[in-house]
């Protein structure tokens, strides 16, 4: 019975390690990938900085985005800070999958596109300053991306149908359309609850596969409704997909938007394979910035953070979750402590040969060591969880008989010879796996010597150029 709490507490660690993962909180997760052939030692350690999951499978966090052309590099995703930020304005319980309302739109379009504040032509009577989202609202209506209505209403508590949702989205993109049909069709299914008058706007929208990234394809295609999950996730993609595009600027409604791109070149590496929660990076701008009307010249200092990290394994997708942090120029020194827009890498590198050859020993040694280590340590515990209730069936034996309970003696000696049954078996996989682990190690460090595009979608390397954009 213990040894199955074990495991049932080991089981129910890794539950609690992966939900606290998908909080989505800064510097939570590191995960080791071996040994995990069978996928039954776990450990799970926590420290001032992270989580540490041992031979454990870990999600992907959903609220994290990739950089474009680094898939496996990580950013936090801006539709979960709008979420977040629907959240601190709701009443009674939120619920991301429930319809999203004029208000929460509103503040999506204003956050997505930075419009910015301007003077609204006329007032909407039930939207006054006191009104937790009338920023956004006014921000949204001055920038003509949305309207109210002719009862001189905006109606922010009322839920924005699928139809009124692209149709806000199509007028701050140009999409040709050559579709004639009279409906507009989504991974050919035809997209249902679309009156006519929207169909167009819906044909736009699908044409710029803003639509890939929205969760739910089924609810998208049948419901009169998105919820305000999807939503977020359809802007998100939009801002990503505009803001990368508009380095010259573009119209937005009443306004034109230049989206502020920060060109920077890495000076260090940072990898899935080798770096560890709570590392600091640095890079090197580029070209000059303007940012809260500071000029920045190119050789500013931009700092970044690892907050997250799963090690390359045979059931482990590697991947790191990085933030950037602040940039500095001398003395000054500003917060970039905000949601990427969108960042892209420009320019890839590899570490160069020699580079390679002399950090691959030292790694593939500590690698080995630290899957050789947490081997000996799961077997221990295998090996004292075995004698603890080895000695408990013995002592349960013993007392039954002379209790005159000879069968429950006996059942006690047998689950006896069952636990040492068990923990034999247990250790023989234990031997394997960890064997298993540190031959992968070797392997891994051998290909990434040979092959080091192989690992360069979870990696920064030097030198190599990104934008960033906010």
């Amino acid at each position: 019975m213990k040894r199955k709490s074990c495991l049932f507490a080991a089981a129910g660690a890794l539950v609690l390690a992966a939900s606290m993962s998908l909080t989505c909180q800064a510097g939570q997760v590191e995960t080791y990938a071996h040994p995990s052939l069978f996928g039954s030692q776990s450990q799970v350690m926590t420290s001032g900085k992270a989580t540490y999951v041992i031979a454990g499978k870990t999600k992907k966090c959903p609220c994290i985005a990739s950089i474009s052309g680094k898939e496996k590099v990580l950013v936090k995703s801006w539709a979960s800070s709008m979420l977040s930020m629907m959240q601190r304005g709701a009443t009674g319980e939120f619920n991301p999958k429930m319809p999203i309302l004029r208000s929460e739109l509103a503040i999506v379009m204003a956050e997505g596109l930075a419009l910015p504040n301007g003077n609204v032509a006329y007032a909407y009577k039930d939207i006054n300053h006191g009104y937790w989202a009338s920023e956004w609202i006014n921000r949204a209506l001055a920038a003509d991306v949305m309207i109210g209505y002719p009862d001189k209403t905006f109606r922010p508590d009322q839920p924005v149908t699928k139809a009124e949702v692209f149709a806000t989205i199509a007028k701050v993109i140009d999409v040709p359309v050559t579709d004639n049909c009279a409906f507009a069709k989504f991974n050919n299914e035809v997209i249902q609850q679309i009156p006519t008058w929207a169909v167009p706007a819906t044909k736009e929208v699908v044409e710029s596969t803003l639509l890939r990234n929205v969760p739910n394809t089924k609810k998208l295609v049948n419901d009169e409704y998105l919820s305000k999950e999807q939503v977020a996730y359809l802007v998100g993609t939009l801002r990503h997909t505009f803001l990368m595009n508009a380095a010259n600027g573009q119209n937005v409604g009443n306004f034109t938007y230049k989206p502020t791109a920060i060109s920077i070149k890495l000076s260090e590496r940072i990898s899935a394979r080798t770096s560890n929660v709570g590392d600091i990076f640095t890079a090197k701008t580029t070209k000059d910035v303007t940012l809260q009307g500071i000029c920045f010249p190119a050789g500013s200092t931009i700092k970044g953070i690892v907050e997250e990290v799963n090690r390359p394994g045979l059931k482990n997708a590697p991947y790191i979750k990085v933030r950037f942090v602040e940039i500095s120029n001398d003395d000054v020194i500003l917060d970039l402590q905000r949601d990427l827009a969108a960042a892209q890498v420009d320019c890839k590198k590899n570490p160069n040969i020699v580079s390679r050859l002399l950090a691959a020993p030292f790694s593939a040694a500590g690698r080995i060591v630290g899957v050789a280590g947490r081997t000996a340590g799961t077997g221990v515990n295998v090996i004292a969880d075995g004698a603890e209730t080895f000695g408990d069936n013995i002592s349960d034996a013993f007392s039954d008989t002379f209790s005159l309970h000879p069968l429950k003696g006996l059942k006690s000696v047998g689950s006896s010879f069952i636990t040492i049954g068990k923990g034999v078996y247990d250790l023989s996989k234990l031997v394997v796996s960890g064997t298993f682990g540190m031959l992968y190690e070797l392997g891994d460090e051998v290909r990434y010597v040979i092959l080091p595009s192989s690992t360069n979608d979870s990696s920064l390397n030097p030198d190599e150029e990104l934008t960033i954009v906010y």
